[in-house]
């Protein structure tokens, strides 16, 4: 049984939010009550805030609760490379518009409100060939590590949208 905390419940909703498309707080809330969790629509308001989670296009131009990636020590990731880079990718088919190299710079849009979600993805990924990302609402400017890599990042942002999931 899940501990009643706010901390356990934040997590449930990030847990319920990763692993679905969530459209509306209600679904939310009726998710949560199946998970044994029972919170009033003005609590799950504030925990959607407090966890940073906001409301993002999918692929078929819905809105969808996203939240960004937590923060862990990139070493532990190592074990769950296989998840993150389908999760990405996931993210890719659905969020990416463009991606444009330029030496070791790339430009990734998405539509509006997708690019900090989509760009914490990317820098939670654990890839060693990027070094990190910056945010807009629309646009994402990838840093790659080598002075000369951004075509290979971008390249493989595109083949990621284009993947078959």
């Amino acid at each position: 049984m899940t501990p009643t905390t706010k901390t356990a419940r934040h997590a449930k909703i990030r847990e319920l939010i990763s692993r679905s498309s969530i459209k509306s707080q209600a679904e939310l809330a009726r998710d949560l009550a199946a998970e044994g969790v029972k919170v009033t629509q003005g609590t799950l308001s504030r925990d959607l805030v407090e966890i940073g989670a906001a409301r993002v296009r999918s692929g078929d131009g819905g809105l969808i609760y996203a939240v960004p990636a937590e923060g862990h020590d990139r070493e532990f990731q190592a074990d769950i490379t296989e998840t993150s880079t389908a999760k990405l990718a996931s993210l890719c088919r659905d969020l990416l518009v463009s991606a444009e190299a330029s030496a070791n710079l790339v430009v990734l849009r998405t539509p509006p409100g997708a690019a900090q979600f989509l760009a914490s993805a990317v820098d939670h990924s654990a890839s060693r060939d990027i070094l990190g990302t910056i945010a807009g609402d629309d646009t994402i400017m990838v840093i790659a590590q080598g002075p000369d890599g951004g075509q290979q990042i971008a390249d493989y942002f595109t083949a990621l949208a284009e993947s078959r999931g």
